[in-house]
């Protein structure tokens, strides 16, 4: 059973609680240090990565918007309300954005919506007329929103469903101006929150190894044990380095862009590697009679697959590769 039944949405900052403050200015992290950013995720995830999945993309919108409002764009994080960030692209589900001169106007299609039917309010990526993409508040409510939620036959996190959604004249109200989303500082730091939500996941695998095994069990299951155990530890160390660079504001422009393919490409192949490993120690019992166990290795083999595995390294190779200095 997930931590998200018999709990809505409006919940998520209940659940939060030591780490987000509401005030008539909207939802603010208690502490604005990325450290505590990806241990809240990491610990979420760790506990419940369907739970992690709502949180993370409210965090990031809350943050985006308070970005915004720092830079002097009009922004509001709307106190009460639940966020999503739907900014993926697809070919085949684009979202366009017009404006007359005093209103902007969104239609078309966008993929990979998660709890669209569920939350309150999104940022929402568009193409405009210059073909260029910008950034756009709107309210899931308007009647020109309609959500697709049975487009999501996934086993893995099925209390998050991520179908498209149909926008027919959707009224938006920009955020930034266009390709502000795309070139502030903090939008790859946004990439390393979602690794810390796949290590969390990989975490609670790693913890239901070790309540499985004892020092009599088979050698090839404690191999696998201490494998898990430096695997995972090395992982956790990219991950705090990079939060330590953020925070001293070593990670802006292309140093980030860098830092966030490698943190990506880590945390998603530890991930994998927990994945075979605790399949290969406990065999097929948990997966078949332990349902915690069976929704978390559902959950976390969708989850990781947001890595675009080789194409994402290929990008981390060719910036290493424009880099004037090695970074090792």
């Amino acid at each position: 059973m997930s931590a998200l039944d018999g709990v809505g949405l409006g919940d998520v900052r209940d659940y939060l609680g030591a780490a987000v403050t509401v005030t008539d200015g909207g939802l603010h992290l208690r502490s604005g240090t990325a450290a505590e950013v990806f241990r809240l995720l990491l610990n979420t995830g760790a506990r419940d990565l369907g739970l992690v999945r709502a949180v993370e993309p409210h965090l990031d919108a809350v943050s985006i918007i308070q970005q915004a409002r720092r830079e002097g764009y009009p922004a509001d994080v709307r106190s009460g309300c639940t966020w999503g960030v739907f900014a993926a692209e697809a070919p085949d589900g684009v979202l366009r954005a017009s404006s007359d001169g005093r209103q902007w106007i969104v239609e078309g299609t966008k993929r990979w919506c998660s709890l669209a039917s569920i939350l309150d309010r999104a940022l929402v990526t568009a193409v405009t007329e210059s073909s260029e993409r910008m950034l756009f508040e709107i309210d899931l409510h308007d009647g020109g929103v309609q959500v697709l939620d049975s487009a999501w036959p996934a086993r893995g996190l099925t209390e998050i469903p991520s179908g498209p959604v149909c926008f027919d004249r959707v009224r938006a109200s920009p955020i930034g101006v266009t390709g502000w989303y795309l070139n502030r500082a903090g939008f790859h730091w946004g990439g390393i929150a979602v690794a810390a939500c796949w290590l969390g996941g990989a975490v609670g695998l790693a913890r239901d190894l070790h309540a499985a095994l004892s020092p009599s069990s088979r050698e090839f299951q404690l191999i696998h044990l201490g494998a898990v155990d430096a695997a995972l530890s090395a992982a956790l160390a990219t991950l705090f380095d990079a939060a330590d660079r953020i925070d001293r504001g070593a990670a802006e422009g292309e140093e980030g862009r860098i830092l966030a393919y490698r943190v990506r490409a880590v945390a998603a192949s530890t991930a994998e590697e927990i994945l075979r490993r605790v399949g290969h120690a406990l065999g097929p019992e948990p997966l078949a009679l332990d349902p915690n166990f069976a929704k978390r290795v559902a959950d976390l083999t969708l989850y990781v697959r947001q890595h675009h595995a080789e194409r994402d390294e290929l990008s981390l190779g060719s910036a290493l590769a424009m880099a004037r200095e090695t970074p090792w």
